[in-house]
């Protein structure tokens, strides 16, 4: 087995076999590899989603070349970036401080290593001691402690980290970017768009602050101005998807009439169930719309949008056929959303199918309201979202504890490895039909026969707005761009209730949301047939 200083490679991490075509030029005795060919060619592995073959890569490498420091400092940079495996991260920057002492970066990286897995105050300490220590890369440094701060919610904390450098005259692309961020997710938007705009004036090439701008304006109700700059940014899509990048991609003057345009997933399931109500008016412009999202929502489209066609979701579609692509975020921009007022009023836009609803109907108990729970969202691969996944997540014993028991029966609705949860629990009987769901047709189905979601902000909650249902979003208080800065309800979804937590913890918002659905039980009566 291979090692790094002693410590051996898991062997979880040895066993896929590498691409035929490759040589194992990383890991020749005597002959390091450029470190940024090595960068690249082990990114092109996580973007591909080999994301093992990615780590098997890096540590086989400094397995072999353990005295180049840049070597273990490019390797930790693309596992924190590409995974939550902080135990490699560790070792690759113990070794950097191993061969370079005084590197910085590397100190930087193993402070916020430390506050990300749970040790804020003895990372932010090691802050500390890097801004005693060296002066001159205050900057640097203050860049760091922001972005780990902003990263596992403590916004206020990262604004003034920020602020009292930018105001000391230590101004950079970075801290006017972290500034912004944090003041966006205190839900002061229309105060972050300035820094980010000094920010751009420095580097106007900069998609990372672009994106920020884009999505506090559109944050801010400004969306006339932030659709424009949201359409410019950098695509998140799959290595699968990889050879969309070079089709004609629609834009809003594009003529529509006689074309065939192919809309595709980017980004969250959310994102495709919050935006794909705006298709309908490239069809009434004259388009032959095709759709290509996964599998597991590809079923509730067909179902729902007659007017357009669905792509088998597991194979690519032949490009050769379209006029323009548009990844389906892009639909708002596309069809001239410019305020509120434009947002398609066709709620519900999404359905289930009949029969879907009357096999669930026959699972749910009869004669009380029914309450459907989602308590966390899904677990993501890469460091940054599965720390906004732990900060939007609410534990299932401290949502029960919150919420139950109450006069009402209890439906789950939680996916995922979240819902194990559900084996130790010991309380009011809480009914779980997801073991017999397949897609989020199936979701939908169920909540036809709710009378009542509450979530968290993942992608049930979208589905439960498309629906027409009755739902609770519970909004963590660094707040998505979509919820906007402030108030209970949402102009995308007309029947949804935000509870918009005021501080890090969801402890005093379930409070509040216990005593709400109370009286709202208290006031139930049922629906009309």
């Amino acid at each position: 087995m291979n090692s790094v200083n002693g410590h051996e490679i898991p062997s979880s991490l040895s066993a896929a076999a590498p691409p035929p075509e490759e040589v194992g030029w990383w890991k020749i005795p005597g002959s390091p590899p450029d470190a940024a060919r090595f960068s690249q060619s082990c990114e092109e592995l996580f973007l591909s989603r080999n994301g093992v073959l990615g780590l098997q890569r890096i540590l086989e490498t400094l397995a072999v070349h353990q005295d180049e420091a840049l070597l273990s400092l490019s390797g930790a940079i693309l596992v924190l970036r590409h995974s939550v495996r902080y135990d490699i991260v560790d070792l690759l920057l113990k070794n950097v401080l191993r061969l370079l002492p005084d590197n910085v970066v590397a100190h930087c990286f193993t402070a916020h290593l430390c506050i990300v897995r749970g040790g804020l105050a003895e990372g932010c300490a090691h802050f500390a001691t890097l801004m005693s220590r060296y002066p001159g890369q205050r900057i640097e440094i203050g860049e760091f402690v922001s972005m780990s701060l902003l990263e596992v919610g403590y916004p206020a904390e990262a604004l003034n980290v920020t602020m009292s450098l930018l105001r000391a005259g230590d101004v950079s692309v970075s801290l006017l970017n972290n500034a912004g961020c944090a003041l966006e997710r205190l839900n002061r938007s229309t105060e972050a768009l300035a820094l980010y705009e000094q920010a751009l004036k420095i580097n106007p090439h900069s998609q990372e602050v672009a994106f920020g701008y884009a999505c506090s304006l559109i944050k801010a109700g400004q969306f006339a101005r932030g659709w424009p700059v949201y359409f410019n940014r950098a695509l998140q899509v799959s290595a699968w998807q990889e050879s969309l990048r070079g089709r004609q991609r629609l834009r809003p003057e594009s003529d529509l009439a006689g074309k065939r345009v192919l809309l595709f997933q980017e980004q969250g399931l959310g994102d495709t169930l919050q935006f794909i109500r705006h298709a309908s008016v490239l069809v009434e412009r004259g388009a032959e719309v095709s759709v290509h999202v996964p599998g597991s929502i590809s079923r509730l489209i067909s179902l729902s949008c007659d007017n357009l066609t669905v792509l088998e979701p597991k194979v690519m579609p032949d490009l050769e056929r379209f006029d323009y692509v548009a990844p389906i975020p892009d639909l708002p921009y596309l069809t001239g959303m410019c305020a509120v007022q434009d947002i398609p009023v066709n709620v519900p836009y999404l359905r289930a199918s009949g029969e879907d609803i009357a096999r669930f109907e026959a699972f749910l108990p009869p004669g009380r309201p029914r309450i459907g729970l989602v308590w966390a969202g899904e677990r993501r691969g890469r460091s940054e979202f599965a720390l906004a996944d732990m900060r939007r997540s609410i534990s299932f014993d401290d949502m029960v504890a919150a919420l139950l028991p109450i006069e009402a029966d209890i439906v789950n609705l939680q996916f995922g490895a979240a819902r194990d949860a559900l084996k130790d629990w010991r309380g009011q009987s809480i009914s779980d039909p997801m073991g017999d769901v397949s897609d989020m047709a199936d979701t939908a189905a169920i909540m036809q026969n709710l009378d009542l979601v509450i979530s968290v902000d993942t992608s049930p909650v979208h589905l439960a707005g498309a629906l027409g249902r009755p739902v609770w979003l519970i909004s963590r208080w660094d707040a998505c761009w979509r919820w906007g800065d402030e108030g209970q309800g949402s102009p995308w979804y007309p029947t949804m209730r935000i509870f918009r937590s005021q501080e890090r913890s969801f402890g005093p918002v379930l409070q509040e949301v216990g005593k709400a659905l109370r009286l709202w039980v208290a006031t139930w009566r049922p629906r009309k047939t």
